[in-house]
């Protein structure tokens, strides 16, 4: 028998894992600490498989039967939905990765060293851009050349900089 809205919000969770089912592999599966999350049992390959449709009340009766549909239709095209949702969330990943911002922020990491200990300067490409310094009120970060030392290194290191960004636009579109 189906499942019905009434009967997902009355269900409490147990000492183990419930599965409400609702048909075609659809079940709401019921974690001791509460949680509930749609799953689609279904086989490919000849191997058992589940994926997980949302997690509930995000994802409705509705919503988790239409979705339940679509990976039908996948693999009545002989598409895995599970490889599919992993490749989806692959390029999504890949998209943020390749973004300006972050190869930005991973050339920073390889260029700057930050200071270990009081004495030991701030070093930007190999070069000292400031120091650490100690007043009464505490240590205090000294950065008066740190934007002559980035512009120096910027001007001798952008056609890396500019290569390394095409190559990972290339790599990943």
């Amino acid at each position: 028998m189906p499942l019905t809205d009434a009967a997902i919000r009355s269900a409490k969770p147990a000492e183990k894992p419930q599965k409400l089912f609702d048909g075609g592999g659809l079940y709401l599966e019921i974690a001791p600490s509460g949680g509930k999350w749609w799953r689609l049992k279904y086989r490919y390959g000849g191997k058992e498989k589940r994926i997980s449709l949302g997690v509930y009340p995000d994802v409705g009766l509705r919503d988790a039967r239409s979705r339940r549909e679509a990976a039908r239709k996948a693999l009545a095209q002989g598409r895995d939905p599970s490889a599919e949702k992993q490749a989806q969330k692959a390029a999504r990943v890949a998209v943020h990765a390749n973004t300006f911002e972050a190869v930005a922020r991973a050339l920073k990491k390889t260029i700057a060293s930050p200071p270990r200990t009081p004495s030991t300067p701030l070093r930007l490409a190999g070069q000292p851009v400031g120091s650490l310094r100690k007043t009464p009120r505490g240590l205090r970060l000294d950065l008066t050349d740190l934007d002559e030392a980035f512009a120096e290194w910027l001007a001798a290191n952008a056609q890396d900089v500019l290569e390394e960004i095409h190559a990972r636009w290339q790599e990943h579109g």
